[in-house]
C-alpha cells in the first residue's frame, strides 16, 4: 500500500472528488479516504442545483439529472402561492440531482484523472509535523496506516471532524443548525418541473418545507427547523409528518433521510499550515436555503488549484494557501453567503403574518425591475408596520447586506 502522496483529501463528497479529480488532472498523487462503504449513500441533500452553476464544472448527463426544473413557487403561510419564473427564481430552478449516481460519477471522474480512491476508510487523526499538517492517520478494515500528504483537503461534510482534530473550532450554535428530514415520496400529485417552498412557523419554525421533484409523481419532500426548535414531538419528522398528513395523504415514502445543515457564517479561517477546509466541512453552505452542492464543487475546484500551485512552488504554509480564503471570500459566491446570512437573521424572526405580507407584496412586483435590491425596498414599501418592526438598526442590516 502506498504511503505518501502528494494530496490526501478526506471526504468524498463533491468537494472532495473535485478536488481530487482537479489536483490528478495537473500530475499530483492523489489519494481520497471516503469513510462510508459506498460513495452517495446515505443522501443527505434535497439534490437540486442551479443550471448555470452546475454548468460552470460539468455538462449535466440524463444518468444523474432526475429531474429539470422550470419555475418556482413559494408558499405563504395563509396558502397564498406565488410563482417565480426562470429569470427570477436563480438557483432555485435548474436540476434536481440524483446523488446517488451523480456523487459516484465525481469519484470515478478522480479515479480515471488517477486520483487512488479507499472506501470505508475513516482518518482518525492528523499527522503533524513542527505545527504544520503533514497527513492522517487512517483506518481501513480496523488496520491503521500513517498517510503522509504535502498538503491535506478536510472535506469531510458537516461533521468536520478532521478540522476539529487539527485544533479548528467547527462549532456550529444549536440555532444555527438546520435540523432536517426528508422522504423519497412515490405516487403524488406534483408538477414534474416546479420546486415548491412551504413557510410558516407553524409548518416549518425558523426553516421551510420543500418538494423537489424527481419525475413524474415522485420528489423528495422535506423539511428543515432551527436546532433550537427541535424538543420531544416537535421534531423535523414530527413536523414533516404533519406537512405529508395534511398535504400528501395518499403518498408513499419508499425513503427517509435525516441530518444536519449548518446555516452559520463559514469559518473564521479556511487554511492552515499544510491544510485546506473546503465543501461542508468550512460552513459554506447557504445560510438562508441551506443549498451547498455548487459550493461544495467550487470550493473543491479552488482548493486543487491553489493547493497545487503550492505544492508546485514548495511552499504549504497558511500565507501561501491564503489565496484560497481571499478569493472564495470575494467570489460571487462568498458575496451571496455573507448577504444572505444577513437576510435569514432577519426572516427567522418573522411571525407569520409578517411573511404573509412579504410574499402577497412581492407578488405584485413589476418583475421586469426583479432584482434583490428592488425586492428589499418593496418589501420595506409595501409592509410599513415589517419596517417599523425591524427599526433602523435591521433596516440598515438589510440594505447593507445587498450593498
Amino acid at each position: 500500500m502506498k504511503t505518501s502522496y502528494d494530496m490526501l483529501v478526506i471526504g468524498g463528497g463533491p468537494a472532495g472528488a473535485m478536488a481530487a479529480k482537479c489536483a490528478a488532472e495537473k500530475g499530483h498523487s492523489v489519494l481520497l479516504v471516503e469513510k462510508r462503504p459506498a460513495i452517495g449513500v446515505p443522501v443527505r441533500c434535497a439534490e437540486g442545483v442551479g443550471k448555470e452553476l452546475l454548468h460552470q464544472f460539468l455538462k449535466p448527463d440524463d444518468s444523474w439529472v432526475a429531474s429539470e426544473i422550470d419555475q418556482a413557487q413559494i408558499v405563504a403561510p395563509d396558502g397564498f402561492v406565488m410563482n417565480l419564473k426562470p429569470e427570477h427564481a436563480g438557483s432555485e430552478v435548474g436540476y434536481v440531482l440524483d446523488r446517488k449516481v451523480f456523487d459516484r460519477e465525481l469519484v470515478w471522474q478522480a479515479a480515471n484523472a488517477g486520483a487512488d480512491i479507499m472506501v470505508k476508510t475513516r482518518a482518525v487523526c492528523p499527522l503533524t509535523s513542527d505545527g504544520r499538517i503533514t497527513g492522517a492517520t487512517i483506518e481501513h478494515n480496523g488496520l491503521k496506516t500513517d498517510i503522509s500528504a504535502g498538503i491535506v483537503v478536510a472535506a469531510d461534510g458537516v461533521e468536520s471532524k478532521f478540522a476539529r482534530w487539527c485544533g479548528v473550532n467547527t462549532t456550529v450554535p444549536l440555532r444555527e443548525m438546520e435540523t432536517c428530514a426528508q422522504y423519497l415520496m412515490t405516487d403524488i400529485d406534483i408538477d414534474p418541473h416546479t420546486t415548491v417552498f412551504y413557510t410558516g412557523n407553524s409548518i416549518s419554525p425558523a426553516g421551510y418545507v420543500w418538494i423537489f421533484p424527481k419525475g413524474e409523481r415522485t420528489a423528495n419532500v422535506g423539511i428543515g427547523i432551527a436546532g433550537d426548535k427541535s424538543r420531544s414531538g416537535s421534531r423535523a419528522k414530527d413536523y414533516l409528518d404533519r406537512f405529508v398528513s395534511m398535504n400528501l395523504p395518499k403518498g408513499k415514502a419508499i425513503e427517509l433521510i435525516a441530518g444536519g445543515v449548518s446555516i452559520c457564517r463559514p469559518l473564521e479561517k479556511t487554511v492552515f499550515d499544510g491544510m485546506i477546509i473546503a465543501g461542508d466541512a468550512a460552513r459554506v453552505s447557504d445560510p438562508l436555503t441551506g443549498g451547498g452542492i455548487y459550493n461544495a464543487l467550487y470550493t473543491g475546484s479552488l482548493a486543487a488549484e491553489v493547493g497545487t500551485t503550492a505544492l508546485s512552488n514548495g511552499d504549504v504554509s497558511a500565507k501561501a494557501l491564503s489565496v484560497y480564503d481571499t478569493t472564495w471570500r470575494s467570489s460571487p459566491m462568498g458575496i451571496a453567503l455573507e448577504r444572505n446570512y444577513q437576510i435569514k437573521e432577519i426572516f427567522v424572526k418573522l411571525t407569520d403574518d409578517d411573511l404573509n405580507a412579504i410574499i402577497h407584496s412581492v407578488s405584485d412586483m413589476n418583475m421586469s425591475e426583479f432584482n434583490t435590491l428592488n425586492l428589499i425596498r418593496n418589501i420595506v414599501t409595501a409592509n410599513p408596520r415589517l419596517a417599523m418592526k425591524l427599526g433602523k438598526a435591521g433596516l440598515k442590516q438589510l440594505f447593507d447586506s445587498i450593498s
